[in-house]
Formats: C-alpha cells, sequence, structure tokens
C-alpha cells in the first residue's frame, strides 16, 4: 500500500516510516506540517495518510482539518489520524465527516509492527479503527442507555465500534460465532438501531448513536 506519514517530530515520523516499511508498505513521502502534507498527497497519490491530530503552527487540531480536507478531496484516501492522549472530540469529528477507511488511534498502540499492521490492514479493506480507549470514553459519555445490555453485550459492543468483525470478536472471546451474532442481535434491538445492507452498517450505526445522533 502506498503511504505518506506526517508528524512534526522528526523521530516519531521517522519510527513510523520505519514501521511501516518493515510491514511491506510503501511509504511515499513523509511531511512535518499540515500545508506540506496536503500538497504531498496531491502530487504523490497515496491510498492511505498517517497523521497526528496536533501539527504546526498551531498544535491544535490542524491535523484533524487536514484529514477533513483530504477526504473531501480524495474520495477513497484513508486515514489513520494518531493522538498522544484521547481526544473524543476529534474522534467524533472526523469519523462524521466520512464512512469507512478512517482510524483513530492513541501513538502508544503503533509502536508494535503487528498493531499498526492491523490497523493499516482493516482501513485499507474498508473498515473503522479505534482505539479501544477511544470507544471505551465514547461508551463513557452514554452510559445510561446502555444500562440495558449485559456485560458480555457492553464488550461485543466495543470490539464492534473498534471495527471487529463478528469471526475476530468471538475468536478475542473464545466463544463460537453464532454466540457472537445473538449478542449482535441483541445489541441492535436493546439500541433501537434499525438494520440496513450497507457493510459498515455496525460500525456507522454504533457510532451515530454514541455521538447522539442515531
Amino acid at each position: 500500500m502506498r503511504v505518506i506519514v506526517a508528524d512534526d517530530s522528526t523521530l516519531l515520523r521517522e519510527g513510523l516510516v520505519r514501521v511501516l516499511r518493515e510491514g511491506g508498505h510503501e511509504v511515499v513521502g513523509a511531511f512535518g506540517d499540515a500545508d506540506a502534507l496536503l500538497a504531498g498527497v496531491a502530487e504523490l497519490a497515496p491510498e492511505l495518510v498517517v497523521l497526528d491530530v496536533r501539527m504546526p503552527p498551531g498544535y491544535r487540531d490542524e491535523g484533524v482539518r487536514a484529514a477533513i480536507e483530504l477526504r473531501r478531496r480524495h474520495a477513497g484516501l484513508g486515514i489513520l489520524l494518531l493522538s498522544q492522549y484521547v481526544e473524543v472530540a476529534y474522534a467524533q469529528e472526523l469519523l462524521g465527516a466520512g464512512s469507512g477507511r478512517v482510524g483513530y488511534l492513541l501513538k502508544d498502540r503503533v509502536a508494535s509492527l503487528d498493531e499498526l499492521d492491523d490497523a493499516v490492514t482493516r482501513i485499507a479493506e474498508g473498515g473503522t479503527v479505534l482505539d479501544p480507549e477511544v470507544v471505551r470514553q465514547l461508551i463513557g459519555t452514554r452510559l445510561d442507555p446502555l444500562a440495558t445490555l449485559t456485560s458480555a453485550e457492553r464488550e461485543v459492543l466495543e470490539l464492534m465500534a473498534e471495527g471487529r468483525s463478528n469471526a475476530a470478536i468471538a475468536r478475542l472471546r473464545f466463544v463460537g460465532v453464532g454466540a457472537v451474532e445473538k449478542h449482535v442481535t441483541s445489541i441492535f434491538a436493546k439500541l433501537g438501531l434499525a438494520e440496513s445492507d450497507d457493510d459498515h452498517r455496525r460500525v456507522r450505526a454504533v457510532l451515530a448513536w454514541l455521538d447522539g445522533a442515531g
């Protein structure tokens, strides 16, 4: 996969480039600010951009703004946003700007080649990847409606919101796929989330509900 990396920290930027290349990806560009990133994407036509939330000059939400603008300019471009801390508002903003092929991870998570490669692969396949800690904080903001869920259903919901398939959830929880399917059906029934034929219905519906839009 053709990837561009953007982070103002030279050390982290070079580390990401190395890890991505070790994973077999083609890193076609690396930039230190949002303006250079926007120009680089137009020129180099990557399939995925990995970028920091906070970038020069203001070190506030320049990365988020750039990610949303890239999604607007380049349909189908994958976005993996990285953050030092959980910033739920930024995660919600990015996810609300489009469906599928997006991710939001804490930087500590991408120190592992396996973790980063898994995220990149799932985004490339059209999925949504959320850091487990972000998911927990999103769910924590909407605690009351979740009161009807069992502990098993809550765990399945968290994994669904991370973008995991039924088969992946079954492997992680050491149960059969049929058991996971029953939990998923129950979750949607309890939360009043309508059925749809869309491939990414589960993640989008759960995220919309967590964001108060569902």
